[in-house]
């Protein structure tokens, strides 16, 4: 139990620094493999917050935030084919959908601990997960604000397409943003299998 803390700031790191290398590489049309990782956050922030409280919880979502942060700094230094790896806009969106996702979802997390394991959980995660995609695609990508960096041309994100290939026709960030947050929830769920079996093993520990 002492350990806990560390782990779930190893945990946080190696998640936040996985899904900003994948997320340079596309997997299919609307999504990129860092979809895959980057939800594994909330995993680590709800069992941190179970077994060591919401103030550990944010002291671990804060170290996620700050490898976020070395990771965006690199990645705007380095030039790929299309200019810097990571744009300014998208360093900005990335930050801000990380922190506040985050904190929402140790917020309602616990106002909902004591009621059914997994209501806090997967409750938690899937609002995290809303309020983390709608402020990364629109901060990333929504031509209307485009304020925030004029350079940043994210044209090509707003080209008109059918929503995921077949409904109506919107800008191709919204397509990204609902492709992206069904994997969230589809991961939110699925990670209710190791919260569970990982409180079965911490809790004994921690009643010694």
């Amino acid at each position: 139990m002492k350990n806990s803390f560390l782990l779930g700031v190893i945990a946080m790191a190696i998640v936040v620094l996985a899904s900003n290398i994948l997320v340079q590489f596309l997997f299919g049309q609307w999504l990129t493999w860092g979809a895959f990782t980057y939800p594994f956050a909330f995993l680590v922030t709800d069992l941190m917050n179970r077994l060591r409280g919401p103030s550990a919880a944010r002291r671990v979502v804060y170290a996620g935030f700050l490898t976020g942060l070395v990771c965006s700094l690199i990645g705007t230094q380095i030039e790929g084919q299309f200019g810097p790896l990571v744009s300014l806009r998208v360093a900005i969106g990335s930050l801000s959908a990380f922190l506040v996702g985050q904190l929402l979802d140790v917020a309602v997390f616990n106002r909902l601990r004591r009621g059914s394991w997994w209501r806090a959980p997967l409750v938690s995660s899937t609002l995290g997960s809303v309020a983390d995609t709608v402020i990364f695609f629109s901060l990333a990508f929504s031509a209307s604000l485009a304020f925030i960096a004029p350079g940043v041309d994210v044209a090509w994100a707003n080209e008109p397409v059918p929503l995921l290939g077949q409904g109506p026709v919107l800008p191709l960030w919204v397509s990204l943003a609902l492709a992206d947050f069904s994997v969230k929830f589809a991961i939110a769920v699925f990670a209710l299998a190791p919260f569970r079996m990982a409180i079965w093993n911490w809790q004994p520990r921690a009643a010694k």
